[in-house]
């Protein structure tokens, strides 16, 4: 997405970190910890690198614009990748953590693009030689970067479902009647997934016994009415995820989303669910929408994250329990939620 950075006020940045506190998780003493974030720039300040260490995550998630290429040029793609794999602080984390992903529009290749990208088969590859997939790997001659990895922990369990909400979908609706600049389609008209992913992602769902299962859209789930590039611009999708989720009895399902260079909390009650589901977007890392006023979002939890950040989650397997908290530099937690799953 294209927007236009503000500074804002010496006054704003203080009162956005006033009265915030240190992540601290051998306070915590969380069983399990995923960091993730969105929107990184290699030509940027990465400040955040040494704050994400230090929360010592079993696993690093990102969540798409890893870098920003925008090209269908794979010698300066690669480029990008190799630059950011040398930054001094992500060196650390990759020789130290697991690193999953998925890829969004800068990285894919096009902005706002989608299944019409013409050098999305190659682009996959440099993401995978970015993400140190195996040559061998089946991931490597499966269209789109969709996948999933369990994690086990002293008889518990946690299933990252990586989504690719670029390689198969469909052409979307410009907005010429309002200030927005993408409306949603006409309820059934195009995908998000396509139909192997979607029924991959059915099955996923469907056989998982873990106790949590995190879906990672690089796009936002629930934050619906910003007139950008969203889930609910496929309205019918929305539909078919929510009943997917519920229909499959899945137990502590999550959504990790970015993109927005915002962060935030959304929050849903579900038919057919016994917990809400909660859309964590972390975005971004290295450049942050400081010029945002305000935007309408129905499911929004708490308040609005316009600095830059990382999102972490803390779970507690005897309690059903995750924290949620969108951290910024220094490790100052800027937002948090808490959330039970009975």
């Amino acid at each position: 997405m294209k927007i236009t950075y503000f500074f804002i006020s010496l006054l704003l940045l203080a009162s956005c970190s006033s009265n915030k506190k240190q992540v601290d998780n051998k306070a915590t003493k969380s069983d399990f910890v995923l960091a993730f974030g969105s929107c990184n720039r290699i030509d940027l300040p990465n400040l955040l690198w040494d704050d994400i260490l230090n929360t010592k995550p079993d696993v690093w998630v990102w969540g798409g614009d890893n870098i920003y290429a925008d090209t269908d040029d794979m010698v300066a793609l690669r480029a990008m990748y190799s630059k950011q794999k040398e930054q001094t602080e992500y060196k650390k984390l990759v020789e130290t953590t697991d690193i999953l992903g998925t890829w969004d529009d800068h990285d894919y290749g096009l902005n706002d693009g989608g299944v019409e990208f013409v050098a999305k088969d190659a682009s996959q590859q440099e993401f995978l030689n970015f993400m140190n997939v195996p040559e061998d790997s089946p991931l490597r001659k499966r269209q789109g970067v969709y996948n999933s990895k369990k994690y086990d922990v002293d008889g518990h369990s946690i299933n990252i479902i990586i989504l690719d909400t670029r390689y198969f979908r469909t052409q979307l609706t410009p907005d010429t009647e309002t200030s927005k600049r993408i409306k949603p389609n006409d309820y059934g008209d195009g995908t998000v997934l396509g139909d192997v992913q979607w029924a991959w992602l059915e099955n996923e769902l469907n056989t998982s016994k873990a106790d949590f299962n995190i879906i990672v859209s690089s796009v936002q789930y629930l934050s619906n009415e910003h007139g950008f590039e969203a889930w609910g611009n496929f309205p019918h999708e929305v539909d078919r995820l929510a009943k997917v989720i519920a229909d499959s009895k899945a137990a502590g399902v999550i959504v990790l989303s970015g993109d927005r260079h915002i962060s935030e909390f959304s929050k849903r009650e579900i038919n057919g669910m016994n917990y809400p589901l909660i859309d964590f977007t972390s975005s971004g890392l290295t450049h942050a929408y400081r010029g945002f006023t305000g935007e309408p979002n129905k499911y929004r939890v708490g308040e609005v994250v316009f600095t830059e950040s990382f999102g972490l989650l803390e779970f507690d397997f005897n309690a059903k329990k995750v924290d949620f908290k969108i951290v910024g530099d220094n490790g100052i937690v800027l937002e948090k939620l808490e959330q039970v799953y009975e």
